[in-house]
């Protein structure tokens, strides 16, 4: 179990329903983008707390979290419920392995992400490294409607900034809409279309994937790509595939 420091909610956003981002100030703890702190609340009397990747760079004062909001859920509730100037308690040891320094050099850095799993991708494309290592990065974002899609509007701008370097490719699995692809990353990537889409081939010599969501598009992805060589990273036994489970 990590100490526990307290920190002050400075800026709450709901993006939809029951999507939210909150930012939070505390004491200055160092960690690198990808990785996640463990955020807790009083609730009757009782210190529930759970993992959240950090939305923000590590050159940011405040931590940034980006939930949804689950009504029979433990702590989303009140989380949701938090304003600007609450209390809120932090873990003082920020932990994953969802980075950069993980990842061997290779021309093609692939991000997938489903609904709130898109937070630790924030953060690592809103620092240098990416830019520099990678000749082409490719981000595939799935949530159930078009207003799930938070921080599109960041994403979106990288992708004028990098317009040769950067593929933004968002999709929408409950709805329709003329600028996203309704169908599921794993479906997608099945049939050949994800590939065509951004001109670019999937290789596990050239290519390493970064998969954070729920756990049917990680074992699905991970699954489909073991039949064309891929295997999961480890410290132990590198390979081209991360990933974090993160609901």
């Amino acid at each position: 179990m990590p100490n526990w420091i307290q920190g002050k909610i400075t800026e709450t956003k709901q993006w939809c329903t029951d999507l939210h981002s909150i930012k939070i100030t505390t004491e200055a703890m160092p960690f690198k983008a990808g990785q996640f702190a463990m955020v807790g609340l009083d609730i009757d009397d009782e210190l529930i707390h759970r993992p959240y990747s950090l939305v923000n760079t590590p050159q940011e004062s405040a931590l940034e979290i980006h939930f949804n909001r689950v009504a029979e859920g433990s702590l989303t509730p009140s989380l949701a419920q938090l304003q600007v100037g609450d209390s809120i308690h932090v873990g003082d040891r920020i932990n994953g392995l969802l980075t950069l320094d993980q990842v061997p050099d290779v021309p093609h850095l692939w991000l997938m992400a489903t609904g709130t799993g898109i937070g630790p991708f924030i953060s690592i494309l809103n620092t240098a490294e990416p830019w520099q290592r990678f000749e082409k990065i490719v981000l595939c974002y799935s949530v159930k409607t078009v207003e799930g899609l938070a921080y599109r509007a960041e994403f979106e701008a990288l992708q004028k900034q990098y317009p040769e370097q950067f593929c933004f490719v968002p999709f929408v699995t409950r709805e329709q809409s003329t600028d996203t692809i309704q169908s599921r990353i794993t479906h997608y990537l099945e049939s050949g279309e994800l590939e065509a889409h951004v001109g670019l081939t999937l290789s596990a010599e050239s290519s390493h994937l970064m998969l954070c969501g729920n756990a049917k598009m990680l074992n699905d992805v991970s699954e489909y790509l073991a039949t064309r060589g891929f295997q999961r990273h480890s410290r132990r036994e590198p390979g081209q595939i991360a990933i974090e489970k993160y609901y």
